[in-house]
């Protein structure tokens, strides 16, 4: 009895064994599996984005309501200053609202690339969730650890013209199939941005990590953190929310 346990945990240790090395050949079977975790049909959470500043920190609070990659709205809760301000994105524009002014204004073309709120992302950033696989083909590079992780490492090019970084570098979790880092370059080869990702939790039978720290490498200050809260995935969101009407209430 003893020895057909034996042989059944080789088996099994055999068989999680081939199925890595078979991703391991694969990575466009890998990014598949990261964009499974990473994106769904809608999903509707609350953040903390902490902006660590050249001399102080500065913290600003939002709930957002996003619908495939196309429709997304986000409305600022705090501080003061900003409450009331919303982004709406349909379909590759942006709007935003300012209570202050009581004006919605569009952000188009080149003012894409400047920074939201002084922090370390861009609004090209917070717009494009497409998925990886649809953006970039991949080579795999390599095995590494991140902190206690074992990660593959993947090294993408842009195989469409409308996206923000022409190169990424990512690591992926092996066991979780989630990055856990990435770098973002330009065309030239020049880094621009380096993002890590952690506390990883296990949310509605997906792995998803609940913080990112966003680096702009052309920028001074130590990064801008982004936290993550009450995350629900494919949810029914009302129609209304994704309108310009939804900006002014």
């Amino acid at each position: 009895m003893k020895t057909i346990e034996v042989k059944l945990m080789a088996l099994i240790i055999g068989g999680c064994s081939l199925f890595s090395s078979v991703l391991s050949q694969d990575p466009l079977m890998m990014l598949n599996r990261v964009d499974k975790n990473m994106s769904a049909r809608s999903r509707v959470f609350e953040s903390t984005m902490t902006i660590h500043g050249k001399r102080n920190d500065r913290t600003v609070q939002s709930k957002t309501y996003s619908e495939g990659s196309n429709r997304s709205f986000t409305e600022y809760l705090a501080p003061a200053s900003d409450k009331g301000t919303k982004m709406l994105k349909l379909e590759g524009q942006l709007w935003i609202y300012s209570p202050s002014a009581d004006r919605t204004i569009q952000i188009s073309g080149h003012l894409l690339r400047q920074s939201v709120m002084g922090s370390d992302l861009s609004y090209e950033d917070m717009m494009d969730d497409r998925k990886l696989t649809d953006l970039y083909t991949a080579v795999f590079s390599g095995n590494e650890k991140i902190g206690d992780r074992d990660t593959w490492v993947l090294e993408l090019t842009a195989k469409v013209n409308d996206v923000a970084y022409y190169k990424q570098k990512i690591w992926v979790d092996r066991e979780r199939f989630i990055p856990l880092k990435q770098e973002l370059y330009a065309r030239s080869g020049q880094l621009l941005k380096r993002t890590e990702l952690s506390d990883v939790q296990n949310i509605q039978g997906r792995w998803f990590p609940t913080k990112v720290l966003y680096k702009d490498m052309l920028k001074e200050g130590n990064g801008t953190e982004f936290k993550m809260s009450n995350i629900k995935f494919d949810q029914e969101i009302p129609g209304y929310i994704f309108t310009k009407a939804a900006l002014k209430k």
